[in-house]
C-alpha cells in the first residue's frame, strides 16, 4: 500500500505540475470544464438556498461593477475567463461575495454597506474573479485529493496498532494547518495581487483597496479569528501587504484613465 501511495502522489507531481500567475508552483489534477462543471453546480444551489435581491438599483450597480471587471479580464487567462459571466445579488446581511468556476459570481446586499464606493466593490470583485482566473479552486481540490491519499496510507500502515487513533488525529491536523490552510492564505495573498491589477486596468482606484479593508476590520468588531487558524490573512496584514501593493499598479490605474477607461456605477 505504502508504494502504490508514493507511486500515486509521484504521478500527480509529474503529471500536473503548473506555475500560478504570479509564479507560484500549483498542484492541478482537475480539467477545467470539470471545474467549471462544480461551480455552475454550486451556484445553483445557492441560488435555490438564498434569497435574491429585485431591486433594480442594487442590481445595476452590482452588475455595473463586475462587468468593468470581467471587460477587463487579460487575454492571458483565456482557459478560465468562459468571457460571459452571470452577476446576482443576494439579499443578505452577510457581508460577502464570491466567484466560482464557469462565470459565476456572487454579491451580498451586506457587503454593499461596507464598500463605500464602485472602487471598494471592484477590490472585492477584482479578488473574487482573480481566484478563478488563477485555478484556485483546482488546486485546493487537487491538494484535498492528495491529502486524502496520505491520510488513507496512514491508516493503512498504522491498522491495529495501538497508537492508530491519537496518530491520526495528529496526522489530520497537521495536514490541516500545516498544508491545506497556509496554502489558502496564500491564495488570498495572490488574489489580492491579482484583484488590484485586475482593477486597476479597468479603471477604478487601486488606493480604494486599503480603505476597504479598514471598512472590513471595523466591521469585524474584533470577531476574527487568529490568522494561524484562519484562511484568510488577518485584517491587518492584508492592509500592509496592500499599501505596499498599490504603488505597483497605480501606473496601471492612470494608464487606463488616460485612455478614458473611466466607470460610472452609481451606487
Amino acid at each position: 500500500m505504502k508504494k502504490r501511495w508514493v507511486s500515486a502522489v509521484a504521478v500527480c507531481l509529474l503529471t500536473a505540475c503548473a506555475v500560478s500567475p504570479t509564479g507560484r508552483k500549483q498542484l492541478l489534477l482537475m480539467g477545467n470544464n470539470d471545474v467549471a462543471q462544480m461551480g455552475l453546480s454550486s451556484f445553483q444551489q445557492i441560488k435555490e438556498q438564498e434569497q435574491i435581491s429585485t431591486d433594480p438599483q442594487q442590481n445595476h450597480y452590482v452588475q455595473c461593477v463586475a462587468q468593468a471587471i470581467t471587460r477587463a479580464i487579460p487575454a492571458q487567462y483565456s482557459a478560465t475567463n468562459p468571457g460571459q459571466w452571470e452577476v446576482v445579488v443576494f439579499d443578505s446581511d452577510d457581508v460577502n461575495a464570491f466567484a466560482l468556476p464557469g462565470g459565476r459570481i456572487g454579491v451580498y446586499t451586506g457587503l454593499l454597506k461596507v464598500t463605500q464606493n464602485q472602487d471598494q466593490l471592484a477590490a472585492v470583485i477584482g479578488h473574487e474573479v482573480s481566484h478563478v482566473l488563477a485555478q484556485h479552486s483546482n488546486e485546493r481540490l487537487s491538494q484535498k485529493q492528495v491529502a486524502n491519499i496520505g491520510m488513507s496510507a496512514a491508516d493503512q500502515l498504522l491498522k491495529n496498532t495501538t497508537t492508530k487513533a491519537p496518530a491520526m488525529a495528529a496526522l489530520g491536523m497537521g495536514v490541516q494547518y500545516g498544508v491545506l490552510m497556509p496554502y489558502s492564505r496564500a491564495h488570498e495573498t495572490e488574489a489580492d495581487v491579482l484583484g488590484l491589477q485586475l482593477m486597476a486596468v479597468a479603471g477604478f482606484n487601486p488606493q480604494e483597496s486599503v480603505s476597504l479593508w479598514h471598512n472590513m476590520a471595523s466591521a469585524s468588531k474584533g470577531s476574527a479569528p487568529l490568522e494561524i487558524l484562519s484562511t484568510h490573512p488577518s485584517d491587518q496584514t492584508r492592509i500592509k501587504e496592500l499599501q505596499s501593493l498599490v504603488p505597483r499598479v497605480l501606473p496601471m490605474y492612470q494608464q487606463a484613465q488616460t485612455n478614458g477607461v473611466r466607470p460610472q456605477c452609481a451606487g
